[in-house]
């Protein structure tokens, strides 16, 4: 008995022993991790680093010499990043700024692929255009894919926008969708936050500080047709014009959403070529073929009213529609009046409506004769 009550003993005495050589190695750890954090808080590391590192691009990528902005900014995904700072409203957000120039918010029409296509192909854009920037950055960038779209120089889908022009080699109206950048895989994490942004103005937020600006470049270069553009402020690393004249206006914005997106990537590429030296998609040719337009329809309306306020028949309405061509019709239907025999006002009347009903909704007199 006294010998296996002294091995209980020195075995009791052991276990204490090992106890407290692990609470000693416990409590130096976490001596020398505080003294780390320490460390670098105040900056005495020298092996400190940053959140993330941009990763080294291609070799044809010079990030910021590329129209309209491309940020060309690839992403360390070691999981070093954190995801940045929800989006704040600000009062001009809000509507509560002072009066100016801005473009509605889009509503979204079409069937559930458009809505997807839209998203992807806003999501790339708002990703390739401006991954490191801001949630105002990327905001702002968004906003000009809306704002084109709701204008009638530009197509009416979002990925018609996005990726215009991406059929050439250069000269397309986003650089990414045509030079090679989409080759990289997107970092997840940033991806995500690009969705989020462009989920967002699907929705209906407008981005009200960039108002009708549908062209940006980044501050690093310096494009002709700037000092041509009314230049709004700088937003992150790019700076946002609008057209001046009537083309940047609130009114000019007339376009709805109506669906039928395309495909959601780049256009085959094609052996594209000018046509007289002129670029249709140049900023400045756009706005000289918007105020065309504008000045002649403008026209035609005064002239239409002026009919109807004669009571005579509209010049305008009596012609083909525009952009249709007039058939050559055989000799006998054309003594017989050609067109004009077969438009809707010449064809026999089987209506039925009672003679007394026919002229409902017209003016018995026009108002000032």
């Amino acid at each position: 008995m006294p010998l296996r009550f002294a091995r209980t003993l020195s075995a009791h005495k052991a276990m204490g022993l090992r106890e407290w050589i692990a609470w000693l190695l416990l409590a130096l750890v976490l001596s020398l991790g505080a003294s780390q954090i320490v460390r670098a808080q105040r900056g005495d590391d020298a092996d400190t680093a940053p959140r993330y590192q941009p990763k080294e691009g291609l070799a044809f990528e010079h990030a910021g010499e590329n129209f309209p902005g491309s940020a060309f900014y690839y992403l360390d995904d070691s999981g070093s990043l954190v995801l940045p700072s929800p989006a704040v409203m600000t009062s001009d957000d809000l509507g509560m700024g002072g009066p100016g120039e801005f473009v509605r918010s889009v509503v979204m029409a079409g069937s559930p692929s458009d809505h997807a296509r839209a998203l992807q192909c806003l999501t790339a854009a708002i990703y390739y255009e401006a991954a490191m920037e801001p949630d105002a950055g990327q905001q702002a960038v968004a906003q000009v894919v809306l704002n084109r779209l709701m204008h009638p120089s530009y197509p009416n889908t979002v990925c018609g926008v996005v990726y215009q022009g991406s059929e050439r080699a250069t000269g397309c109206q986003f650089t990414f969708s045509c030079d090679g950048a989409m080759a990289r895989a997107p970092s997840p994490i940033y991806w995500a936050r690009a969705r989020r942004v462009a989920e967002r103005a699907l929705a209906g937020y407008v981005y009200r500080p960039v108002g009708t600006a549908t062209h940006y470049h980044t501050t690093e270069v310096s494009p002709y047709w700037a000092p041509s553009l009314d230049y709004l402020g700088t937003i992150g690393a790019h700076r946002f014009y609008r057209w001046k004249g009537a083309a940047g206006r609130s009114s000019a914005f007339s376009d709805r959403y109506l669906g039928g997106e395309p495909f959601p990537g780049p256009k085959p590429r094609t052996g594209f070529t000018l046509t007289g030296g002129v670029d249709p998609l140049d900023p400045l040719v756009l706005a000289k073929s918007f105020e065309a337009a504008r000045l002649k329809a403008e026209a035609e309306n005064a002239v239409e009213l002026e009919a109807q306020r004669l009571g005579r028949t509209t010049p305008i309405a009596s012609q083909a529609p525009i952009g249709a061509a007039v058939p050559a019709y055989a000799p006998e239907m054309a003594r017989r009046g050609g067109e004009k025999a077969l438009r809707g006002s010449n064809l026999p009347d089987n209506s039925q409506i009672k003679p007394e009903y026919r002229n409902s909704g017209q003016w018995i007199r026009q108002p000032g004769t």
